[in-house]
């Protein structure tokens, strides 16, 4: 066979390179999948919705646009509380919110968020990461036709912005209150209404007088939020959310189609997230606190011992309750149970009582 016969054959040539360029952009199209991810959050919230858009700018910057993200905050495509169906069902990829949102459908839900008298962020971090925390999460979420990852943490939160002070457990009676998760629960054993409103409509319902307090987050989140123009009374700490962490929710059907690489870069770019939300909290309340006390007269209050003991015993019937729901859900809070124990008696002795006597000498106010 002579060399032009050769060519022709095989399909090369002039003719032959246009033919392969032609096939090689449906297989280059082929290999970029599309990730819609839908937000608790509105769009451009400080300390939340923001971290969430990096998340999702990220994954598709680290893959180089093999998964192309399209973000959409709570009612872009979505309402907020409609996020979870919006995944489970397949309309879209993933969700980035808070957990605990879903305690309706599975209690143990609350436990990958904060539960009352729960894990601070350290400890949460340690628990998912090495105490088998990560194991019934996906446990969970598999029930759902789910894959969870951590991807944020706002550490211990502020007890909540009240128009009253709250001098005694019985203040709270007949209180209504924004408070989500089992801290709801718990306030409504003290003979509070609590109320769960996604994070857009707190103020106006707080302006309104439809709520007459609410918990948030803590200094660097409220301060946006304006709340301080509807109630003056801000207490800490919460007992609600030591250590509430973020998540995305990705539907399991579309994490299992991605390859190892791209999950692998997708657990990395969570990890990542995930400690710099921390950083980025912790480096603004300080500042925040100050802002809320000094230019809009906010006036800060600690619980006191007795509300905090009726907080503690309240919690403990809300936490057996939740255990008492199903296997899975004890298994879920006992571990938490577990770790609370066996890490906070090290971070005791660790972190704690260094802060504690570190702030002592120097004179930092507890």
């Amino acid at each position: 066979m002579d060399r032009r016969s050769f060519i022709k054959k095989a399909g090369l040539g002039a003719g032959g390179v246009v033919a392969a360029s032609t096939l090689a952009a449906p297989a280059i199209a082929q290999s970029t999948k599309e990730m819609v991810i839908v937000s608790t959050w509105p769009r451009d919230f400080p300390g939340l919705g923001i971290p969430a858009q990096r998340l999702a700018a990220r994954i598709s910057e680290l893959t180089e646009g093999r998964i192309s993200t399209q973000y959409f905050a709570a009612g872009e495509r979505v309402g907020a509380f409609d996020s979870f169906d919006e995944v489970a069902s397949g309309n879209a990829q993933a969700y980035i919110g808070a957990d605990y949102y879903w305690k309706g459908k599975h209690p143990g839900w609350a436990a990958f968020t904060a539960i009352p008298f729960g894990l601070t962020y350290t400890e949460m971090d340690a628990w998912i990461k090495y105490g088998g925390g990560q194991e019934l999460w996906d446990e969970l979420a598999g029930e759902f036709g789910l894959k969870n990852l951590a991807m944020g943490n706002t550490g211990v939160q502020m007890g909540g912005w009240f128009n009253k002070e709250i001098n005694s457990a019985d203040d709270l009676k007949g209180l209504k209150m924004r408070i989500p998760g089992l801290g709801g629960d718990v306030m409504a054993k003290l003979g509070a209404s609590p109320v769960s409103l996604p994070g857009g409509q707190i103020y106006e319902n707080l302006v309104s007088g439809a709520v007459d307090a609410t918990e948030w987050v803590g200094p660097f989140n409220d301060y946006f939020m304006k709340f301080y123009e509807a109630a003056k009374y801000y207490y800490w700490p919460g007992m609600h959310e030591p250590g509430s962490q973020l998540a995305i929710g990705m539907n399991k059907a579309f994490w299992e189609g991605l390859s190892k690489t791209d999950q692998e870069i997708i657990k990395a770019a969570c990890a990542e997230e995930n400690a710099g939300t921390m950083a980025e909290t912790n480096a603004n309340n300080g500042a925040y606190l100050d802002k809320l006390i000094n230019e809009h007269g906010v006036q800060l209050r600690e619980f006191s011992d007795e509300v905090y003991d009726a907080f503690g015993e309240a919690s403990e019937e809300v936490l057996q309750e939740a255990m008492d729901n199903d296997p899975l859900s004890k298994k879920i809070f006992e571990s938490v149970i577990t770790a609370r124990k066996d890490i906070g008696s090290w971070m005791a002795i660790s972190d704690i009582a260094y802060s504690q006597k570190r702030n002592r000498f120097l004179g930092i106010p507890s």
